[in-house]
């Protein structure tokens, strides 16, 4: 299968730290990985509602729902870019990954046996020095990916508050530049040996 990455942009600014980051490691890929590139507040989806108990879940028809269900099944390689908000993924973010809970639901879909193998990376800016402070958003990623039996990429860290900030933390930067080359490992829970 011929990798397709796909951008999860999950910041409420256009053109963040988060996304001149990612867009910094996406221009290491080769000419022959495609990209597509999705910001979650261009394409609002509404509050999940739980319906696990009550009805089955139908797939979605023609709206923003329906377009982040395909393309994340048609990728590959599927990246988180959010900030770092309140110590985990943002709200948009949160949002979309809570969508997964009905698309495990929904009849004829079979998403976490589609999802498996594939990998789920993560990118993302803090207005921190230490970068533990991000261990949540780092564990969320990770234990859904985890729950999904997909590979992760881990999570590449810049540091920035004010617009372009990020493009000033040269550790980030070259961090970067050999992000996607590396091969993930099939995620792990940290009770798994």
């Amino acid at each position: 299968m011929t990798r397709q990455f796909l951008f999860l942009l999950g910041s409420a600014r256009d053109s963040g730290n988060t996304e001149l980051l990612a867009r910094r490691a996406a221009e290491q890929l080769p000419a022959d990985v495609e990209q597509r590139w999705l910001s979650l507040t261009e394409h609002p989806v509404p509050d999940f509602e739980d319906l696990r108990h009550d009805s089955d879940h139908a797939r979605p028809s023609g709206d923003n729902t329906a377009l982040l269900l395909d393309a994340t099944l048609a990728a590959t390689d599927l990246v988180i870019a959010s900030p770092l908000y309140w110590y985990s993924v943002s709200a948009h973010t949160k949002r979309y990954l809570d969508y997964w809970s009905g698309w495990l639901r929904t009849p004829g879909l079979d998403f976490k046996k589609t999802m498996a193998g594939r990998t789920l990376w993560g990118v993302t800016a803090l207005a921190h020095e230490e970068e533990e402070v991000a261990d949540p958003l780092i564990g969320t990623l990770n234990h859904s990916a985890a729950y999904m039996g997909m590979r992760f990429g881990g999570v590449l860290l810049g540091n920035g508050s004010k617009p372009g900030d990020v493009l000033t933390d040269s550790a980030a930067l070259t961090r970067a530049k050999t992000f996607f080359a590396q091969e993930p490992p099939l995620a792990r829970f940290p009770y798994d040996s």
